[in-house]
């Protein structure tokens, strides 16, 4: 994976760099830098500390690993909070961008960061995670590394800004029960009626509004035609439980049994044989992958990057028609790709998976997609958020 966020104390993390926000003077007193002395060996990290003397706020130095599960540590300094009117900012992201630059230059392939001076220096940790994000989100549009960045407990990560306002309200919203029925129930009950028909495709003439109970005034636009029209109206349609048992008795006698049938005996498909079924396979998830990168004019590199997989994992798949992915990345490669919602749908349907509506991992992708959010970062945020898994 490109980039991880992960809940650990980064002195149990492996990668081939660590980077601690370290004291500018070759001493060691709390926190994070504590952490790190401790778990490394303090004595031998701290003489090799000595060696380098005074390290600039911005500027990065490198010792040893010792006893970390590391190559390095990367030693950084930030800066002590001062109401942000004195360049704290700049200097954080400073950070972050002179460490990414020397694992350019060591030519290692993962590194783990904490979140910079947020700690006894008091840098406040929504600004900081902002500023991570959109350094790393810069540097892997260009760069293969993996980089993990590691948060001690819940406090020290928090969604902010205006993307994230709806993301609970669009889950409590749609969340199982209300979620079940739209999906299920009523367009079974529609596409039942009019042999299988897809819920965009019904004629919605076939039920005007003087059948059930309606809260739109007026049920006609100027030329007499239901409104609202398009996908409101068959929002409303869904709303009103048109095939629900209380409606039925608003609904003329013809309209009552049609709806009551389709909902008690679906139209069955016309049988195929297991050869014909055979012989007719569409193409695979992979196949459709590497077509749709043509069709849109992307490179593959700008795609799996987008996706936030590596190299590795994207000539496995381009090697392979029937590679099977994991959905976090059948929904990546989705993302990746800019998809609308049907889409998407239709894309991972082919390596084997669908939306739930009792899935806070599925809504929070709808979310985004349908607000045009195609940032895996932004949207791992999200999920890192509520407990669920990342993309890629």
């Amino acid at each position: 994976m490109a980039f991880q966020i992960v809940r650990n104390d980064i002195t149990k993390i492996r990668a081939d760099a660590i980077v601690n926000t370290a004291n500018p003077e070759p001493v060691y007193k709390g926190g994070t830098d504590a952490a790190i002395y401790t778990a490394a060996g303090a004595d031998r990290l701290l003489a090799e500390r000595r060696k380098i003397g005074r390290i600039a706020e911005g500027d990065v130095a490198v010792t040893p690993a010792f006893d970390l599960d590391a190559k390095y540590i990367f030693h950084t300094v930030g800066p002590v909070w001062q109401g942000g009117v004195n360049g704290e900012k700049e200097t954080v992201k400073n950070c972050y961008v002179n460490c990414l630059n020397k694992a350019l230059e060591l030519g290692i392939e993962s590194i783990a960061f904490p979140l910079i001076a947020t700690g006894v220096y008091g840098f406040p940790k929504a600004e900081a995670l902002q500023i991570a994000t959109s350094v790393f989100s810069g540097f892997l549009a260009g760069n293969d590394l993996e980089i993990t960045l590691v948060v001690f407990d819940s406090e020290s990560f928090s969604l902010t800004g205006k993307i994230f306002a709806g993301v609970n309200e669009f889950i409590d919203g749609h969340y199982v029960e209300e979620k079940t029925l739209e999906e299920y129930s009523i367009d079974a009950a529609f596409g039942a009626a009019f042999n299988g028909a897809p819920l965009d495709e019904l004629p919605l003439e076939e039920f005007p509004c003087e059948d059930f109970p309606c809260e739109y005034e007026p049920c006609e636009d100027a030329e007499g035609r239901p409104a609202p029209r398009g996908r409101e109206r068959r929002r409303h349609l869904r709303r009103n439980k048109l095939f629900a048992n209380e409606n039925m008795e608003a609904m003329p006698p013809e309209r009552a049994f049609m709806a009551g049938a389709a909902m008690a005996a679906p139209a069955a498909p016309a049988q195929r044989s297991l050869d014909d079924v055979v012989k007719n396979l569409s193409e695979t998830w992979s196949e459709g992958l590497l077509r749709m990168i043509t069709e849109k004019g992307y490179t593959d590199v700008e795609v799996y990057r987008r996706a936030n997989v590596d190299r590795k994992l994207f000539s496995k798949i381009r090697s392979n028609k029937d590679y099977k992915p994991k959905k976090s990345t059948a929904v990546a490669f989705a993302l990746a790709l800019k998809l609308n919602l049907d889409e998407t749908k239709d894309f991972i349907g082919r390596a084997g998976y669908a939306f739930s509506p009792s899935s806070k991992f599925d809504l929070i992708v709808e979310y985004f997609i349908e607000n045009g959010v195609y940032d895996f970062m932004t949207i791992n945020m999200a999920l890192f958020e509520h407990n669920e898994p990342l993309l890629g």
